[in-house]
C-alpha cells in the first residue's frame, strides 16, 4: 500500500514551534503527495509520536484514532526555557483495505518554551532619567549596555525581548533578527508580547561585547486616533526591558546581562518617528559606532545612566502570531514629473511598507523629503484622503554617504512617493528607491484563478488589500490617520482572510485582546468599533453595535471551520455569552432596541459622502437579522464545547427570534419589509423564512431588485458579502456573475477600470473624471468590499469545508457568465486540496481535475443538468458522490448552449428610458 509522506508538525497555531508560550502545546501534522504518488482513500486509523529531550531517552506515544490536527502533547509538560525534539509518523488504510506498515517518520520538529511566569523575569524595564514632554512626539532612545563572556564555547544563548514603544535590537553591531515594528500592538494595558532570539551566532567569545536596542514611539506612544488623536495613550515614557541568557558548554555557570541602571541610555539619531506623520532622521547627530564594541572609545556626553522603571502591570505574551516582516522589494515602473514640477515614483502597485533608498551623498544639513500617497489626482499626489496624516519620512544630510536606509519605526500605504530634495546629480531614482512591503508574515494558504484577467485583478486587489491591513492587527486602512483594528471588516472578511493565509495564530491573538477590554466592565458590551480601543468615549459613547460587536462571535467560529481548533471556541466562549446574554441592548420583543441608532448597511452606494450610514436598508433590521444569525451560531458553538444545556438554550431563542424578525418584517408572500438587496439577502442567507416558497419568492425578488440596478452593486458592509451567495443559493447563479462582471460604478469591476491595484472603501472613491471622492473617508486600500472572493473560492472555484477545519470538503464549482475556467488551491490542515475545472464546448464536456488531502474526503458535485436549478437546496447525503484522498478525474456532458441559457441577463429599464449599452467586463 502507497503511504502519503507526514510534515514535520506544527505546534499550536505557532509559526515555527520556537519560543512558545503554553507548556504543552497541541500538534498537527499535514500529509503531501508527490505528482507520482495517488494514495486513494488513504485515512489515518492510528499514529505515533515521539519526544526527544536532552539527557533523556526518547518517548514513543502511540495513540488509536484519526485526529491530526492539534492532537493533545504527549509527553509531560515543558518548563520555561526548555525545548523537545518531536516527530510523528502514522497508520492508515486506503480505499478501505486492510491497515499495513506505517508511513515514515517525519522529519523532528524542535519545540522551545519561552519565559512561561513572571518569576522567570529578572530583568527590569529602563527608560532615560530625563522626562520628554508629553504634548509632542517623543523622540526615539537608545540603550546599550557592555559585557565579556570570557573564554570557551557557548551551548545556547537567548535574547527574551520586549518594549514600551516598538524596538531594534543589536547585537556587537549586527541586527538581531528580522522582525520588523516588534513587539507589535496590542491592548497593552492587558498584554505585552514579548520575541525571544537566537543570537548565540553574534557573541564575540574572546573580547567585549555589546547589546543595544533603539526605541520608537510606536503605538504605544504615538498619535492614535482621528479628529486629529491622542498622544501616549498607553504611556509617556519609552522603555525596553531585555534577558540575554547565556549557556557555557562545560558546565560553567551561565551568564545573564539583564536591563537596569547599569545601562546606557542616549537619543537616537532619529529625532522623531510617528505612525501617522512619518520619521525624521538626521545623519549629523549619527554615531555609526553607537551599537558596537567600538563606541567604548567614543562614547558620547550624551550617553547617561538610565533609570529603572517599575515592572509592567500587563502579562507578557509569547505571540502565536508570526511577526511583522519584509515580505517582498518592488522597484519602481516609472518616475513621473508633475504638471507643478513634481518629481514623483510610481511603484505600480498601492502596498504598506517603506522606502529604503541605496545610496545618498549630498551636502551637510540637505535634506530629502519623502511625501507617501496612494493615487495621483490631476497628476498630482492626492493626500486629502490622508485627512491629518503627514506620511512624510525626511533625511538631513550628514555630508557623507548614506547607504540602505529606510524609516525603521514607521510604515506607509502608498503606490506614489514624492521625492523633494533629489537632484539629477544625485543617482537615479530608478535603480536608487525600493519599496519594502510590510505586513506580517502568515504563511500563504489559498490561490485562485480563473479565465478572465479582469476577475483575476479582482483577487489580486483583495489580496493586496489583506496584506497592506494585516499589519499586527487586523485593520481598516493602512495610509490615514487611522489604521485602526475595526471589529465589522474583520467580521465580514475573515472567511476570505482564512483561505488565502493561515491567520488562526494572528486573528487567534487579536481576539484575546478584544475579550480582555470587552469583559473589563462587566457589561458584556465589545469596544466601540476598534481593538485596541483608542476611540474617546467623548467621540463615541460605548454603544453596542451588530455586525461590528457579532465579531466576539461569528470570527471565533469562522476560525474554527477553517481551522478545526476547538480551543479558540472554549478560550473566546466567556467573551461570547457575556455578549449575547449581557451586551445587546434588547427591545420589549428580544431583538435588537430599535431606539438605538445602527451602523447597518454603512457604505450603502447612495449614501451620501458625508453620512456613509445612511443606507437604504434600515439598521435595525439589519441588525435583528444578525441577531437570528448570531443566536443561531451560538447554539452550535455550544454544542460543539459540549455546553448541552445551553446549546438547548441558544436553539430555543434563535427560533423564537427568527419568529419574532418574520412577524415583524417578512410577509406572508415571503417579501421582505423595507424591499432591499440587503434586507432579502440576509433572510436568504440567515434562512428568516418559513418555507422555501417563501425564500424563492425572496429570490426572484432580489433578481428583479438587481435588474433593475442594472446589476451594479446596491449593497453596503452588511449586504455585499452575502449577495452573491443568495443568488447562487436561489439557483440564481447567472446574475451573480452579471453583477461581479458589470463595469458601471458602483461595482466590483469599477475600480479596476480605473486602474486599481487594491480594493476601495467607497465603490467610487475615485470619481470617473480622476478625481477622488470629495468624503472625509476616502481609502485606496480597504478589504471590506473584497469579501467578493470568498464567493469566488466558494462558487467558481468550487470549494467549502463541510465539516470544522476541512476534514470533509464540498467540491461543487458552478460555471457562469462567460468564465470558462477556473482553479484554486488551498492548504487544509490536513494537506493541499486544488481544484481546476474547464469547459470544452467542441465535445460538450465539462472536465474537473481534484486532488483531496489524505486523512480527509469530499462531496462531489458536478454541474450536470439535473442538479443546476436545486443543487443547493438538496440534501447534501443524497447529493453528489463522495471520495477519499487522491487525484481525480470527473467530465459530465454540457450542452454549450445551455451554459449561456440566459446570459446575459437582461437589466429592466424604464418604459421612459432608453437602453443603455451593456457595460460586461
Amino acid at each position: 500500500m502507497t503511504h502519503p509522506t507526514i510534515t514535520p508538525p506544527s505546534v499550536e497555531q505557532h509559526s515555527s514551534g520556537f519560543g512558545i508560550g503554553v507548556p504543552s502545546p497541541r500538534l498537527s501534522w499535514r500529509f503531501s503527495t508527490t505528482s507520482d504518488d495517488n494514495v486513494k482513500g488513504w485515512k489515518q486509523t492510528a499514529y505515533e509520536i515521539q519526544t526527544s529531550r536532552p539527557s533523556r531517552s526518547i518517548e514513543t506515544h502511540q495513540v488509536i484514532g484519526n485526529a491530526s490536527v492539534l492532537v493533545p502533547w504527549p509527553s509531560e509538560p515543558l518548563k520555561s526555557r526548555e525545548s523537545a525534539r518531536v516527530r510523528v509518523r502514522s497508520y492508515g488504510t486506503s480505499d478501505g483495505q486492510a491497515q499495513s506498515g506505517p508511513t515514515s517518520w517525519s522529519s523532528w520538529t524542535t519545540v522551545e518554551c519561552g519565559l512561561l511566569a513572571r518569576d522567570d523575569w529578572i530583568a527590569v524595564p529602563i527608560a532615560s532619567a530625563i522626562r520628554q514632554p508629553q504634548d509632542s512626539p517623543l523622540r526615539p532612545l537608545r540603550f546599550r549596555k557592555s559585557f565579556c563572556l570570557g573564554n570557551g564555547a557557548i551551548d545556547r544563548a537567548r535574547l527574551y525581548i520586549t518594549s514600551l514603544g516598538v524596538y531594534r535590537a543589536f547585537i556587537n553591531g549586527q541586527k538581531v533578527g528580522d522582525q520588523c515594528m516588534a513587539p507589535g500592538w496590542t491592548s497593552y494595558q492587558h498584554r505585552l508580547n514579548y520575541q525571544v532570539y537566537d543570537v548565540a551566532p553574534l557573541l564575540n567569545l574572546n573580547g567585549p561585547n555589546v547589546i543595544a536596542v533603539e526605541v520608537g514611539e510606536g503605538w504605544y506612544a504615538t498619535r492614535l486616533g482621528f479628529l486629529g488623536g491622542r498622544r501616549q495613550l498607553y504611556g509617556d515614557r519609552l522603555a525596553v526591558l531585555a534577558q540575554l541568557e547565556v549557556r557555557p558548554q562545560n558546565n560553567v555557570p551561565d551568564i545573564s546581562v539583564v536591563t537596569d541602571s547599569t545601562w546606557a541610555c542616549c537619543p537616537s539619531a532619529v529625532i522623531k518617528s510617528e505612525i501617522y506623520d512619518g520619521e525624521v532622521y538626521d545623519a549629523r547627530e549619527e554615531d555609526l559606532s553607537w551599537n558596537s564594541p567600538a563606541a567604548e572609545t567614543n562614547q558620547a556626553a550624551s550617553w547617561i545612566p538610565a533609570q529603572e522603571l517599575p515592572f509592567t502591570t500587563a502579562t507578557l505574551v509569547a505571540p502565536d502570531a508570526p511577526p511583522v516582516r519584509v515580505t517582498e522589494e518592488r522597484k519602481p515602473i516609472k518616475i513621473l514629473k508633475t504638471p507643478s514640477g513634481k518629481t514623483v515614483i510610481d511603484f505600480g502597485q498601492n502596498l504598506v511598507g517603506r522606502v529604503r533608498i541605496s545610496s545618498m551623498n549630498k551636502p551637510l544639513g540637505s535634506e530629502v523629503t519623502l511625501t507617501h500617497a496612494e493615487v495621483l489626482e490631476h497628476g498630482e499626489i492626492g493626500t486629502r484622503p490622508l485627512r491629518h496624516a503627514k506620511c512624510t519620512d525626511k533625511i538631513i544630510s550628514a555630508g557623507i554617504e548614506l547607504n540602505d536606509w529606510s524609516p525603521q519605526y514607521t510604515f506607509h500605504g502608498f503606490r506614489y512617493v514624492q521625492v523633494d530634495g533629489w537632484t539629477d546629480q544625485d543617482p537615479p531614482l530608478m535603480t536608487n528607491m525600493t519599496a519594502l512591503v510590510l505586513h506580517t508574515d502568515m504563511a500563504r494558504t489559498g490561490w485562485f484563478t480563473c479565465s478572465h484577467p479582469m476577475v483575476n485583478q479582482l483577487h489580486e486587489n483583495a489580496w493586496w488589500s489583506m496584506r497592506g491591513n494585516f499589519l499586527s492587527i487586523p485593520t481598516d486602512c493602512p495610509q490615514r490617520d487611522e489604521r485602526l483594528g475595526w471589529t465589522g471588516d474583520i467580521q465580514i472578511f475573515c472567511q476570505s482572510a482564512n483561505f488565502l493565509y493561515d491567520t488562526a495564530g494572528m486573528l487567534g491573538d487579536w481576539l484575546k485582546d478584544v475579550a480582555a477590554e470587552q469583559l473589563l466592565d462587566g457589561d458584556g458590551c465589545v469596544p466601540p468599533f476598534v481593538v485596541p480601543n483608542v476611540i474617546s468615549e467623548k467621540l463615541w459613547p460605548h454603544l453596542p453595535q451588530a455586525i461590528w460587536d457579532d465579531v466576539v462571535v461569528l470570527t471565533p467560529w469562522d476560525l474554527y471551520c477553517s481551522y478545526g481548533d476547538i480551543g479558540i471556541l472554549r478560550r473566546q466562549y466567556p467573551s461570547m455569552l457575556a455578549w449575547i446574554d449581557r451586551g445587546i441592548r434588547r427591545g420589549p420583543d428580544g431583538l435588537w432596541d430599535p431606539e438605538l441608532w445602527q451602523l447597518g448597511d454603512w457604505l450603502d452606494p447612495t449614501a451620501p459622502p458625508i453620512e456613509p450610514g445612511d443606507a437604504r436598508t434600515n439598521g435595525t433590521l439589519v441588525a435583528d437579522a444578525y441577531l437570528v444569525h448570531v443566536t443561531s451560531t451560538m447554539a452550535q458553538i455550544s454544542s460543539a464545547l459540549g455546553e448541552t444545556a445551553d446549546a438547548t438554550r441558544f436553539q430555543s431563542d434563535a427560533c423564537q427570534l427568527k419568529s419574532t424578525f418574520q412577524a415583524k418584517y417578512i410577509a406572508q408572500s415571503g417579501l421582505v419589509v423595507g424591499d432591499t438587496q440587503t434586507a432579502l439577502s440576509l433572510a436568504i442567507m440567515f434562512d428568516l423564512h418559513s418555507t422555501s416558497t417563501e425564500a424563492a419568492t425572496a429570490a426572484a425578488r432580489l433578481v428583479h431588485l438587481v435588474r433593475l440596478a442594472k446589476f451594479r452593486v446596491a449593497t453596503g458592509f452588511a449586504g455585499t458579502p452575502l449577495i452573491t451567495h443568495a443568488l447562487t443559493k436561489s439557483g440564481h447563479h447567472q446574475v451573480a456573475y452579471r453583477m461581479l462582471l458589470e463595469k458601471g460604478c458602483p461595482s466590483w469591476m469599477y475600480p479596476i477600470t480605473m486602474g486599481a491595484t487594491t480594493m476601495w472603501e467607497r465603490w467610487d472613491s475615485m470619481l470617473p473624471d480622476g478625481s477622488i471622492n470629495p468624503g472625509e473617508m476616502t481609502s485606496f486600500n480597504h478589504y471590506a468590499l473584497g469579501s467578493i472572493i470568498n464567493w469566488l473560492h466558494s462558487s467558481v472555484g468550487g470549494v467549502t469545508p463541510v465539516s470544522p477545519g476541512w476534514k470533509e470538503i464540498r467540491v461543487e464549482p458552478i460555471p457562469g457568465g462567460t468564465i470558462d475556467s477556473a482553479e484554486v488551491a488551498y492548504e487544509t490542515p490536513y494537506g493541499r486540496l486544488e481544484c481546476r475545472w474547464r469547459i470544452y464546448p467542441e465535445d460538450n464536456q465539462f472536465r474537473l481535475e481534484l486532488l483531496v488531502p489524505p486523512n480527509s474526503s469530499a462531496l462531489v458535485i458536478l454541474p450536470s443538468e439535473q442538479h443546476r436549478q436545486t443543487r443547493r437546496e438538496l440534501d447534501i447525503s443524497r447529493d453528489g458522490t463522495w471520495i477519499g484522498s487522491g487525484r481525480y478525474h470527473f467530465s459530465c456532458q454540457w450542452d454549450a448552449s445551455s451554459y449561456r441559457y440566459g446570459w446575459p441577463p437582461n437589466p429592466i429599464i424604464p418604459i421612459m428610458r432608453s437602453p443603455e449599452p451593456e457595460s460586461i467586463a
